[in-house]
Order: structure tokens, then C-alpha cells, then sequence
């Protein structure tokens, strides 16, 4: 008889193909409804056929990449300056609790504010809308990585940071040699959370002045009623995505860190 791990294993690979084929019988489903209700005539580019074909046309043509690239800098920039801004401040109120004390109620203030809500304020302050479209990915992309790697670093086992100082090594030396290897994948966790909030928040803010970028060409689709390149590049926004996010958790699973003894 086989193990129960072996016997599962097939239900477990087939399970998000079983998800996904869900998700296509709803969306099939909801096109049929599109279809014959007249009041909907107009959104029947939604159905899976006209917006598949759609979709193709956009690999086909190169819109594809020439919308996602400029979208995939911004995100790109905006998560770096979170990172830069938001790994940091996590290590330092993970690290001292009245620093935490301190800066904890500022920052859940500013972190229930919507990102959108800075939008009158990035677009004054930066000379251009790439900067003001990468501020606001950064100000919605901070806080799942402050708060992941705080949160990490007060996990850090205290027998590990005893052992260091008591192999000499200072402040700096138990931060690089223990605290950041053991927060690290809180760290990534963090980062893919910010990934997923940036890539919401991308579409919207791409509603500014740009004339590129996938939330351009949402608004563009919309405004031509072009509904089936509307629901092709919806779905290319959800394929790049779920593209990245697994990468990130990927990541995030290989950066797992048992001290050695």
C-alpha cells in the first residue's frame, strides 16, 4: 500500500489546476449571462472567447510589453524606495522596544491612509508624473516591509544574540551576522506583501498624466470601449502578478536561516 503522502500527492498538484479551472467556468459562465441579457450587449468583449483573442492579439502585437515595461520600472523603483526607507526602520523598532513605543502610533496613522489620498500632494511635489506614480507605490509599499521585518526581528531567538556578544561580536556584527540572516525571509514575506499592494495601487495612480503603462491602457480601452482588450489586459495584469508574487514567495521559502551549531 502506498504511503498517504504519495497517495495525496496527485490531489495536491491538481489542486490549483482544479482552482483555476473554477475560476475559467465562472468567468465562462458570467460571459453567457453577458451574452444574453441585451442590456449587457455592449460588455460582451468580457466573455473568455473575445477577450482570449484579444489577449493573443496583444502578445502578438507587442503591446503587451510595450504596457507592462513602463509599469514594471515603476513598481520596481517604488518598491526599492520602500525597501530602503522601510527595512531599516523595521530593524531599528523590531530591535528597541521604546523606539517601538515611540514610532508605533505615527505609524499606524499613516498607514490607514490610502495611498491614492497623497495623490494631490505627489503630484505638486514631483516635477515629474513617473515620480509622483513611483511615490505613491513606495508610500502603499512600505509598510508590509517595516512591519514584516520588525516583527521578525523581535522572533530572533535571544540565545543567538547572547552567543554572538559573547564571541565578541558588537552591535553592527550581531545585526549582520545574526539579526539580518534570521529576519531575512520576514523580510521577502514583507516585500511580497508590499509587491501585491504596489501592484494594486499601480492602475490607478497610472491615471495620471502618463501616456504608457498598463493603467494607460485600461483607461485607453475604456474610453474606446474596446472591451475585449480591456478584459485581455486585466488578465495580463493578473498573469505578471501572480508571475511575481511566486517568484517572491519562491524566494522567500529558500531564505529560511538555521544558525549553525
Amino acid at each position: 500500500m502506498l504511503p498517504r503522502r504519495s497517495r495525496a500527492r496527485p490531489a495536491w498538484l491538481l489542486a490549483p489546476l482544479a482552482g483555476l479551472a473554477l475560476l475559467g467556468a465562472v468567468w465562462f459562465a458570467a460571459g453567457l449571462i453577458l451574452e444574453s441579457d441585451s442590456r449587457y450587449g455592449a460588455f460582451t468583449g468580457f466573455a473568455p472567447v473575445p477577450a482570449l483573442g484579444a489577449f493573443i492579439d496583444l502578445l502578438r502585437s507587442g503591446e503587451a510589453w510595450r504596457a507592462s515595461a513602463p509599469s514594471l520600472a515603476r513598481v520596481g523603483q517604488g518598491l526599492l524606495y520602500a525597501f530602503i526607507a522601510g527595512a531599516p526602520l523595521g530593524l531599528l523598532v523590531g530591535s528597541l522596544p521604546l523606539v517601538e513605543r515611540a514610532l508605533q502610533p505615527p505609524f499606524q496613522l499613516l498607514r490607514m491612509i490610502s495611498p491614492l489620498a497623497w495623490m494631490p500632494v505627489a503630484v505638486l511635489s514631483f516635477p515629474s508624473w513617473d515620480g509622483a506614480i513611483v511615490f505613491l507605490i513606495a508610500a502603499a509599499a512600505v509598510w508590509p516591509i517595516l512591519f514584516s521585518t520588525a516583527a521578525g526581528v523581535k522572533r530572533v531567538d535571544p540565545v543567538w544574540l547572547t552567543l554572538a556578544r559573547n564571541l565578541g561580536a558588537g552591535p553592527l556584527g550581531t545585526l549582520r551576522a545574526v539579526v539580518i540572516p534570521a529576519v531575512l525571509q520576514d523580510i521577502l514575506t514583507g516585500l511580497r506583501l508590499a509587491l501585491g499592494v504596489a501592484w494594486i495601487v499601480l492602475v490607478p495612480a497610472e491615471y495620471l498624466g502618463v501616456t504608457s503603462g498598463l493603467g494607460y491602457a485600461i483607461n485607453d480601452a475604456r474610453d474606446t470601449l474596446s472591451y475585449d482588450r480591456l478584459a485581455a489586459l486585466v488578465l495580463l495584469i493578473g498573469l505578471i502578478g501572480y508571475a511575481l508574487d511566486s517568484l517572491l514567495g519562491r524566494l522567500a521559502a529558500c531564505a529560511r536561516w538555521i544558525p549553525a551549531t
